[in-house]
């Protein structure tokens, strides 16, 4: 059982950073898909961003290409999402996610596909 804890949400205005933290518990894997993902209210959970921890291949949704960057430090086993240029249509609950058997590289940006989720963490962006 993979254990995931966000940090790093926060409020902030248009054009502002962020940076979430994803902390890991340790998992025997060699290689596996991380991803953030996030759900606004009234809205279904989205990808935003993967990748594959053997590798580091990345994919990212088109509203954020550009913007945000996922990056992983596997000695720490922590997931990192750097937001910047933020947008009021940020904002949502973001979390990270698991896929312990992708089939494929780059790693999907479905949610179903992902196993392991953490408690999420808010950024709210204004205007």
């Amino acid at each position: 059982q993979v254990q995931l804890v966000e940090s790093g949400g926060g409020s902030v205005q248009t054009g502002g950073s962020l940076r979430l933290s994803c902390a890991a518990s340790e998992y025997a894997a060699s290689s596996y898909c991380m991803g953030w993902f996030r759900q606004a209210p009234g809205k279904e959970r989205e990808g935003v961003a993967t990748i594959y921890t053997y590798g580091g291949h990345t994919s990212y949704a088109d509203s954020v290409k550009g913007r945000f960057t996922i990056s992983q430090d596997n000695a720490k086993n922590t997931l990192y999402l750097q937001m910047n240029s933020l947008k009021p249509e940020d904002t949502a609950m973001y979390y990270c996610a698991v896929d312990p058997a992708p089939i494929f590289v780059p790693c999907t940006t479905a949610p179903g596909a992902y196993d392991y989720w953490g408690q999420g963490t808010q950024v709210t962006v204004s205007s």
